[in-house]
């Protein structure tokens, strides 16, 4: 007896991937990565970052520490499907709340299992970040050609502007600081630097990075002006993670960064906002075969000598051919060298393409948040 598959991966180059349909029963269009990260796929999915992206997993046990409302990025998830390996196991955990299987059906998030994932992932690297097409049916009825149609069809992240759906609706206040055993999240009481952080697609834990490094954070939508920032008169800016295209969004993020850098304010970027500051600065950026997307990625910071175990997520980078003078090139990717990180000179003006809150190494990054923290610190007593 055979048992009939329930889901099915279509590349638009019509290759067809059969397997064991699980979270929501439907189908979706998307452009597909994979992620080498052994931990973190609740967050992995619930990232904006991944926002029109299908995630292959790479490390085959996916599920094993269940789902629970306190390790979510933002409120709902927002990776379009997953694909794995084995079938998810069952949480044995002591933080679980729910078992990952029925929270992405729930959530109405596409998956499938029993992939051969180290086949997808020569592909992907061999040919670039497939469009493809994911379909769950729990009677295995599919209609190959209309999947490959879809999959055909769908236009790609390139001059796609996705921080304006993943950004927050108004402005609001942040003071939920790092998670810290045994009292876990705890709120930031004492005053601290006054920062704006813009939201192209906001990771919670970078904004409890900055609660737990000094800074009273708030929030604005992505297409804030520099009217609307420096309206707060904040001690610093800090530009956030988000998907898409950069060069999209920066019609009209870059406007509002330049006025921004004419106010002398210590700027911080990671991931998006480290492509938007580039932009900004008169940089361009480049789509990148298959992305970055993994939390063992060497970084080498080049002022120090310095090798980061970082936690990446991106498909796009900035081209350091194209940097002006007087930005100098502090990070490198050990994989590829891509660029990783840039600072103005004599400026506080810095930004890294990774993700410092992830916990990567665990703590190798966290010394970003405390450098954006300083330079608060030394603007203020020269103001004083």
């Amino acid at each position: 007896m055979t048992t009939r598959p329930t889901a099915c991966l279509v590349l638009a180059d019509g290759t067809v991937f059969y397997g064991r349909g699980f979270g929501a029963a439907g189908q979706t269009v998307a452009e597909l990565c994979f992620n080498t990260a052994m931990t973190g796929y609740q967050e992995i999915m619930t990232d904006p970052s991944y926002a029109g992206q299908i995630v292959t997993f790479t490390f085959p046990h996916i599920g094993n520490t269940g789902v629970n409302t306190e390790d979510d990025e933002t409120a709902e998830p927002v990776a379009a499907g997953m694909v794995v390996k084995w079938d998810p196991t069952g949480p044995s955990n002591w933080r679980a709340e729910q078992e990952l299987t029925s929270w992405l059906a729930a959530k109405g998030r596409i998956c499938i299992g029993g992939v051969d994932t180290r086949r997808l992932t020569r592909a992907i690297r061999q040919q670039g970040a497939p469009h493809v097409a994911l379909a769950h049916d729990p009677d295995g009825n599919f209609d190959l050609e209309a999947l490959v149609a879809a999959a055909r069809g769908f236009a790609g992240l390139e001059g796609l502007d996705l921080a304006k759906d993943v950004t927050c609706a108004q402005s609001y206040r942040w003071d939920e600081k790092r998670w810290a055993w045994p009292e876990g999240y705890t709120k930031r009481t004492e005053p601290g630097f006054k920062v704006v952080a813009i939201d192209y697609g906001a990771k919670r834990n970078i904004l409890r990075c900055l609660a737990s490094a000094g800074c009273d954070v708030t929030v604005l939508p992505a297409t804030a002006t520099a009217e609307e920032v420096l309206a707060h008169q904040p001690d610093g800016v800090f530009l956030s993670n988000g998907p898409g295209d950069p060069a999209a969004t920066g019609v009209y993020a870059v406007p509002m960064i330049k006025d921004v850098l004419k106010a002398d304010l210590p700027v911080f970027g990671i991931c998006l906002g480290h492509q938007m500051l580039a932009l900004a600065l008169g940089a361009k950026t480049i789509k990148m075969n298959h992305g970055h997307h993994g939390a063992n990625h060497p970084v080498k910071d080049l002022e120090t000598g310095k090798v980061e175990i970082t936690s990446m997520n991106h498909g796009f980078t900035v081209d350091s051919q194209t940097l002006p003078a007087g930005v100098k090139e502090t990070h490198v990717s050990l994989f590829d060298g891509s660029n990783c990180g840039i600072r103005v000179a004599d400026k506080p003006v810095f930004s890294v393409q990774y993700h410092p809150e992830a916990s990567p190494g665990p703590q190798d990054s966290y010394y970003l948040f405390e450098r954006f923290a300083a330079a608060m610190q030394a603007r203020k007593a020269e103001t004083v």
